[in-house]
């Protein structure tokens, strides 16, 4: 499948994986290496939802609850919180529907990370580890083994040292509906966002979950995928509140239907192969995400608007200084401190400290004449600014979604931040979607909202 108008990412992009095939054979999935083409698909796009990681979860359980044969959850993060309880109760409503059917409905839940001792204590294999049912409760905070006789579940964790975090967030619904969110299950009050797709792509998210996640047994097993619902119906159970201008949450709908899309997986490497100060940082793993996201700064003709919680990824700031060098504009919005110790640890410098480095050679490049004659274009502009924590308790604290708009067409969302962490390390996922009314949507979306929560760190165009 190709994407017309697009040749100009695309066929690099796919040469980058092809070029990339024995640093990526070793890497787990890889599935999609012997066919990369196979992750260039087409989505629906149903609904956007912007606030944070509760508000999300909330706005979604309509949905979740209307799972009739399958749900699938995969997190990085599960904590004890808001958030996990309002699984809770989706667990509890779907097991009384099971029990009432007499036909157990199966749940998923997989995730990599609940705190450091389990980390430092996990299991050392791709195997993972299965947590027995007796130890649900106890252990993560789960309902009691009895309240879930109405599931066939599994709960599931895998986290490798010493980085390797399984960092990709999302939901399937019978296998029909996706949920791409950018939150983890835990009690952050953090700004993120979420879509929910149906259509072709909603059967790459189960390739991925089957090939990385799932046990034998389920990749065997065909499930039903028929229902007792429709897409409508299903979709149509989502909340949708229409908050006033600039409030969160902001739930809505989304008709984009049939949009060339492309899915975006990024395996995990154990070697976080670090550098020494004065060394050049090394390539990066070339992931289908990481060259991706690459190439789409490469081929940009006007604007970049980059979200991000943290900007500490040495490829990914040269890519920014070369993209402005081509007279492309760029706004890049991100946080001051978030995890400042997990950034120390995996990168060396905070994301502060990279975006003063990216001021400073950015305001030389300034300083030198822009010469057409001689290739050099007309230095594009650079806005940066950091989140800036809100007031009161339902207020966001820091910005967590990962969204990155390329000339109002192109969209990528997902679980990649653009630290050292996502791009050398853990596991990520990403969609990219082109489709110039949802980029425009949530362009606009995310300006509105955030009016207000931003603090200016530098503007050239001013």
């Amino acid at each position: 499948m190709s994407i017309p108008g697009h040749t100009s990412i695309l066929q690099p992009w796919l040469s980058d994986l092809k070029a990339g095939f024995h640093r990526n054979i070793t890497s787990s999935p890889n599935y999609f290496l012997h066919s990369p083409s196979s992750l260039i698909t087409t989505s629906n796009l149903h609904s956007l939802h912007l606030g944070t990681g509760e508000s999300i979860h909330t706005s979604l359980l309509p949905l979740l609850e209307s799972a009739n044969e399958e749900l699938i959850l995969v997190t990085c993060f599960w904590a004890s919180s808001a958030t996990q309880k309002l699984i809770n109760e989706v667990l509890v409503k779907l097991s009384e529907k099971g029990r009432s059917r007499g036909r157990k409905l199966r749940v998923r839940i997989c995730f990599s990370s609940s705190g450091v001792l389990q980390k430092v204590l996990h299991p050392q294999t791709l195997n993972g580890k299965i947590y027995p049912p007796e130890s649900w409760q106890s252990t993560l905070s789960l309902p009691s083994r009895e309240q879930l006789q109405g599931l066939d579940m599994q709960v599931k964790s895998i986290f490798l040292l010493p980085f390797s975090v399984m960092h990709p967030k999302f939901i399937i619904v019978d296998r029909k509906v996706a949920v791409l969110p950018s939150c983890n299950v835990s009690w952050e009050d953090w700004f993120e966002g979420a879509v929910t797709l149906t259509g072709p792509v909603v059967s790459c998210f189960v390739e991925f979950w089957r090939e990385f996640w799932a046990q034998q047994e389920d990749r065997d097993e065909l499930v039903n995928s028929s229902g007792d619902s429709s897409h409508e119906d299903l979709i149509a159970r989502i909340s949708q509140p229409q908050p006033q201008q600039g409030q969160l949450p902001l739930h809505h709908s989304l008709d984009s239907k049939d949009i060339p899309t492309i899915f975006l997986p990024s395996p995990h490497h154990r070697n976080p192969d670090f550098r020494l100060p004065w060394q050049e940082s090394s390539a990066p793993p070339p992931t289908p995400l990481n060259t991706f996201f690459l190439r789409s700064l490469a081929s940009a003709e006007r604007e970049i608007y980059i979200q991000t919680p943290n900007t500490t990824a040495a490829p990914v700031l040269s890519a920014i200084l070369s993209t402005l060098q081509r007279g492309i504009d760029i706004h890049i919005v991100t946080s001051e401190k978030l995890m400042i110790l997990e950034q120390l640890v995996t990168a060396g410098t905070t994301t502060s400290a990279c975006i003063s480095k990216l001021i400073s050679r950015y305001q030389t490049l300034r300083s030198t004449p822009s010469d057409l004659e001689a290739g050099r274009p007309k230095l594009g502009t650079l806005k940066i600014e950091y989140f800036f924590p809100g007031r009161g308790d339902k207020e966001p604290k820091q910005s967590h979604l990962k969204c990155t708009i390329v000339d109002g067409e192109l969209v990528m969302l997902g679980s990649g931040n653009l630290d050292r962490a996502s791009w050398y390390t853990s596991q990520e996922l990403g969609v990219a979607f082109f489709d110039k009314v949802f980029a425009t949507r949530l362009r606009g979306d995310l300006a509105r909202v955030l009016e207000g929560r931003l603090r200016s760190v530098l503007h050239s165009g001013t």
